[in-house]
């Protein structure tokens, strides 16, 4: 059991430090990623009411997310 979680917190570390990495090498180079403006993201705007729903960025990053757990738990499965 202690193994286990153990196994897991190896796993989110390495994940939090391949994503700090990236992001701090990138120094900027991802604001160009349209990330919040895709095709599929809703934006109605009014002379005095803006809406914005980002559904194509929701789906995108859920997806990431997913396929990044499940490597988790495939990894630690192991």
């Amino acid at each position: 059991m202690i193994a286990e979680i153990g196994k897991i917190f190896v796993v989110l570390g390495a994940s939090l430090l391949l994503l700090g990495s990236l992001l701090w090498l990138s120094a900027g180079t991802l604001r160009h990623i349209p990330l919040g403006r895709l095709p599929g993201d809703i934006l109605v705007q009014n002379e005095y009411f803006t809406f914005y729903f980002p559904l194509t960025t929701g789906i995108l990053l859920s997806l990431g997310l997913s396929v990044l757990l499940w490597l988790g738990k495939f990894i630690t499965s192991r």
